[in-house]
């Protein structure tokens, strides 16, 4: 089974065009202003305007206000929604009713013990994404795009009734690594791209996407 990618974080058009050039099957825009990837619903647009139907436009929120989601879907045609903050069960059905949108609910991971949180999310959500959990006293750090990884083994053998995507400090050297050790079927990278936090690096996007290209 072929192993598809999503390039997060995008926020100049070079870099989207690598991105569409080089295969990825979503790509992601940030909707959360602390982050140094952060696109206000202007430049959403013009990054989405190049984007073809066969590529998927993510927007990622953090804890989302109605308003924020609004004014956004005014002016970008989004595909899906990635909800990266602590919305609860009740707060996805919600956005998906409102909005007619797909929903990804991102599930924060160091141990085991974090994937039961997915279970409160299969039956509601169009899809997981399954991310490391900030280390505790990280300075500075993000919902996500913070360079770290977990065990890719906790997610071996794991069943979901609905597509998932892992993440967390992917890079083109260790991918291929994190799906034989994860199963994974769609990867999602950001730092693993960049040279530093907001600055997409084009060649490292497209060396990433050969990588998993390569990948069977």
């Amino acid at each position: 089974m072929t192993v598809t990618a999503k390039i997060c974080g995008i926020n100049d058009p070079e870099a989207m065009r690598a991105a569409i050039a080089g295969g990825a099957s979503h790509v992601g825009l940030v909707f959360y202003p602390p982050s140094p990837r952060a696109v206000n619903p202007g430049e959403a647009m013009a990054l989405s305007a190049v984007v073809p139907e066969r590529v998927q436009k993510v927007g990622l929120f953090v804890d989302p206000e109605d308003d924020q989601i609004d004014k956004t879907l005014f002016v970008v045609k989004l595909d899906m929604l990635q909800l990266h903050g602590d919305e609860t069960p009740d707060r996805v059905r919600d956005l998906k009713a409102r909005t007619g949108k797909k929903v990804m609910k991102v599930i924060k991971v160091s141990e085991p013990e974090d994937l039961v949180r997915a279970e409160a999310y299969v039956r509601i959500a169009d899809a997981l994404m399954f991310d490391a959990k900030p280390p505790k006293g990280m300075k500075d750090a993000l919902p996500g795009g913070n360079a770290v990884s977990f065990d890719w083994r906790i997610l071996s053998g794991r069943n979901w009734p609905l597509p998932w995507m892992l993440a967390g400090g992917l890079t083109k050297d260790n991918v291929g690594t994190a799906v034989e050790l994860s199963g994974a079927r769609i990867v999602d990278t950001s730092s693993g791209v960049e040279d530093v936090p907001g600055h997409k690096n084009v060649d490292k996007i497209a060396e990433f996407l050969r990588a998993v290209a390569e990948i069977r």
